[in-house]
């Protein structure tokens, strides 16, 4: 992004300098929130650990990334996404590299305390740095491969990971991935170029104006819990579901999650690339959003039914249009002032990531009032009850937005001139400069 005078950058410069070094943190950050299932078996080898305190270990990392999530808001606002990127990545480096060289519970958690801190702001970089360097009518595409670039990160961090495995131990894959995490925040810092800090955004405004703002209230009320779901069922309980329920095995129910992140990838393109092109007719993402919300608590209906033949096809279905709630940032980074992008999105996230442990720990409850069989599995009744609840409790807000639209759209059709001039002409939409301002003059990143 630039102030005014400053000469415009192709699109390949906006890919290159900007959506490639921060879309990589945000790959490292999804490589290393998983890395830890799948190096169980060598953490437990080298050294002694409880399963309550391996349980421990892991949320530490989640803990401090939620923590973490409002100052880096501010700080992404205040001082520009490649600043602080550099910083925290830097902390993350020390994490991770204190990680390979632990030898106790203690210093094991404490370093992946501060591998979540410094990859906390991973994502949220990215969607701030997105969000000044394009125009707004791309960000659904834009934010989608975004997503699929996550997806590919928790897609390394299984058989590849095995696969190092092969040439060095897990302290050596622990420091190769903190070198990565040092490079890929030097990268930032010295490749993509000062985009700016608006003048508002160094004023201490506070984060309560971003939760006070009608878009972003309405944006969550229709998105946030079925991405609260979304985030919280894929990420323990679709695999337990599988197996309960359908009888399948683990290499079964390891494909089927395979296939998952597959979805994951191609629903978030797909996704955007949908949105963007309704946009360019008229419909406006949260038109797109609602509707695929709609099909999203379909589909956990009919995994309430818990009929057998259909669970593979459901587990992949759940997964590819859950990718429908990755919106939600697109749709709050079109709606706020760029001052408040940082905090919006910062804030959209805790509520997220305490979303999704709500729904982890509410599901796991619902289940428990079930008793476990020989084989230590839930009854089919229990994955009925729990994701009856679930798709109960999605549906005011689907209702809600529906009944608002109708009273907006009204008997004149006043709603479709409103959706339709949210769009410029095709013409306009298409050759806009990708680096246009949306606040006028600004200040440097620093």
């Amino acid at each position: 992004m630039h102030g005014h005078g400053a000469p415009a950058r192709s699109g390949a410069a906006v890919f290159c300098l900007v959506f490639l070094p921060f879309a990589l943190g945000h790959y490292l950050s999804c490589l290393l929130r998983g890395v830890n299932a799948v190096l169980t078996a060598e953490l437990l080898g080298a050294i002694a650990l409880t399963p309550t305190q391996l349980g421990l270990l892991t949320s530490a990392f989640f803990l401090a990334f939620a923590l973490v999530q409002l100052p880096v808001g501010m700080a992404l606002d205040r001082y520009g996404p490649r600043t602080v990127q550099l910083w925290l990545l830097a902390l993350a480096a020390l994490g991770v590299w204190l990680f390979s060289r632990g030898h106790s519970f203690a210093g094991l958690m404490w370093a992946r305390a501060l591998m979540g801190a410094g990859l906390g702001g991973c994502f949220m970089a990215a969607v701030k740095a997105i969000s000044c360097a394009i125009a707004p009518a791309r960000l659904p595409s834009v934010h989608g491969y975004l997503i699929a670039v996550g997806g590919l990160g928790a897609a390394t961090a299984t058989m590849p990971v095995k696969l190092a495995l092969h040439y060095t131990d897990w302290r050596g894959v622990f420091l190769g991935l903190a070198l990565a995490a040092l490079a890929i925040g030097l990268l930032i810092r010295l490749l993509s170029p000062a985009l700016p800090a608006p003048a508002a955004a160094r004023n201490k405004v506070s984060v309560w104006s971003v939760y006070r703002d009608r878009a972003f209230r309405r944006t969550i009320a229709l998105i946030l819990l079925p991405h609260t779901v979304f985030f919280g069922v894929q990420g323990l309980w679709v695999g337990r579901w599988l197996a309960d329920v359908g009888g399948l095995s683990d290499d079964n129910v390891a494909y089927l999650l395979y296939l998952g992140m597959a979805a994951v990838i191609f629903g978030a393109i797909g996704m955007g690339m949908l949105t963007e092109w309704a946009a360019r007719r008229g419909i406006a993402p949260m038109q797109v959003a609602g509707v695929g919300i709609v099909l999203f608590v379909a589909v956990q209906v009919a995994m309430a039914c818990n009929v057998v033949p259909s669970l593979p096809l459901l587990s992949v279905l759940f997964t590819l249009l859950g990718t429908v709630t990755g919106l939600e940032y697109a749709i709050v980074a079109q709606s706020m002032p760029a001052s408040l992008t940082g905090r919006a999105a910062t804030c959209l996230n805790l509520l997220i990531f305490t979303g999704a442990f709500l729904v982890q720990a509410g599901f796991g409850l619902i289940l428990g009032c079930w008793p476990l069989n020989s084989q230590q599995q839930y009854p089919p009744q229990a994955y009925q009850a729990a994701f009856g609840v679930l798709a109960a409790l999605q549906l005011p807000g689907l209702a809600m937005f529906f009944i608002h639209r109708c009273r907006r759209a009204g008997p004149s059709g006043k709603m479709a001139a409103c959706t339709a001039a949210m769009i410029n002409s095709k013409e306009d939409y298409e050759t806009r400069s990708l680096w246009t301002s949306r606040q006028g003059k600004t200040g440097p990143d620093r």
